[in-house]
């Protein structure tokens, strides 16, 4: 984790607050960096004291533990705060956001809680390396979650902070975020007040910036045949059979969708028998059948991804008029699940591109880079 990488943020919020450097940095921005560097060591302690907190997105206090180590520092800084719950029934931990109450152009900035490493992982253990940290969560992400609150430090220090509208949302399920409906509800709500959002997961490397990302749709094929003995495949009594429909199907998927730029579509888990189902979760369940009886039953879960919300409703469109096209002795039906939206580039996203990629090279820190959607 590089720390003098938090600055790049720190001139990127500035500009959005009144500091725009044209060429080299303001002298606004030479206090805000100069901040963030005296700050250096705190910060790597403070990401070690959250990393020492287990809070993988099912560990619910662990993840409200890490919230309010959040809480607190925000607080410090003059900050308003609130621990957003939700019912037992979401099983989910809750989202914190901080506010200052300030004027000026909103802007929001975002992180999570939560990380991968369930209590029962194997890995748990902090080690420093130099000036790196390695440990469950330091990318992914307590260490961006660490450069939002000390950049918001460095403002403070400055005396830039509270004529500024920032708004921090921490989120605690960003791994698995179960019902989306619910749980981004209020994520949706702030981010439509917001002019600029920034969002502080750094696994691409100090010199890369998203600025484009896919949408994500989960999608259900179901497939129901007649069943008998296995001498009479083929027959106009029996037919093909489920296996053959959903061979036939994804076959068919694959070819006529992936040629499609930066559309893909992957079938994640297929169960197939003459009894089939996947649990509630949609990656487990069970299946039998035998090899001299025709399978009556298959399922597939799969995810579909694409740059624009033309090319989602395109895919759907062929994927449904392949399922109708079925074998004889078959029926197939597919559902489809909004997961995430897309997210194509934007003018407005190229603009603070180029405020970003500008900072970094007033820092000495070099050019930033775009990530590629795909």
């Amino acid at each position: 984790m590089n720390l003098r990488f938090f600055g790049v943020f720190t001139v990127v919020v500035s500009v959005f607050n009144g500091s725009v450097g044209a060429q080299g940095l303001s002298p606004i921005e030479q206090t805000l960096r100069d901040a963030v560097d005296r700050r250096a060591d705190e910060a790597l302690a403070f990401v070690e004291r959250t990393v020492a907190i287990n809070s993988g997105t099912f560990n619910l206090e662990g993840v409200r533990a890490v919230g309010a180590v959040y809480a607190e520092a925000f607080q410090e800084l003059g900050m308003e705060t609130e621990w957003i719950r939700y019912p037992d029934s979401i099983g989910r931990a809750g989202h914190l956001v901080a506010r200052t109450t300030g004027e000026g152009p909103p802007v929001l900035l975002l992180g999570h809680l939560d990380t991968v490493f369930e209590p029962d992982s194997p890995f748990q253990t902090l080690a420093r390396d130099g000036g790196d940290l390695v440990g469950p969560g330091v990318v992914d992400m307590k260490g961006g979650n660490a450069v939002i609150l000390f950049l918001l430090k460095a403002m403070n220090d400055a005396g830039a902070l509270h004529d500024a509208a920032i708004t921090v949302m921490l989120t605690g399920d960003e791994e698995d975020p179960g019902e989306v409906e619910v749980v981004r509800r209020e994520l949706i709500d702030e981010a439509r007040l917001a002019d600029v959002v920034l969002e502080f997961e750094g696994s691409a490397g100090s010199h890369h910036a998203t600025i484009a990302r896919r949408g994500v749709s989960r999608w259900q094929l179901v497939v129901e045949a007649r069943t008998g003995h296995s001498s009479q495949i083929f027959t106009d009594a029996l037919g093909y059979g489920a296996v053959y429909e959903v061979a036939r199907i994804l076959d068919a998927f694959r070819r006529a969708l992936d040629s499609e730029t930066y559309l893909t579509l992957n079938p994640g888990i297929a169960l197939a028998g003459t009894e089939a189902a996947l649990d509630a979760t949609g990656s487990s369940g069970l299946a039998n059948g035998k090899s001299n009886v025709l399978a009556s039953h298959a399922v597939v879960d799969g995810d579909l991804r694409f740059m624009t919300e033309d090319q989602k409703e395109m895919a759907r469109s062929t994927m449904r008029n392949i399922v109708r096209q079925n074998l004889p002795g078959t029926r197939a039906t597919i559902t489809f699940r909004d997961r995430y939206p897309a997210m194509p580039p934007t003018a407005g996203n190229e603009r603070l591109f180029r405020l970003f990629d500008t900072a970094s090279r007033d820092l000495g820190l070099g050019g930033i880079q775009p990530i590629d959607p795909g």
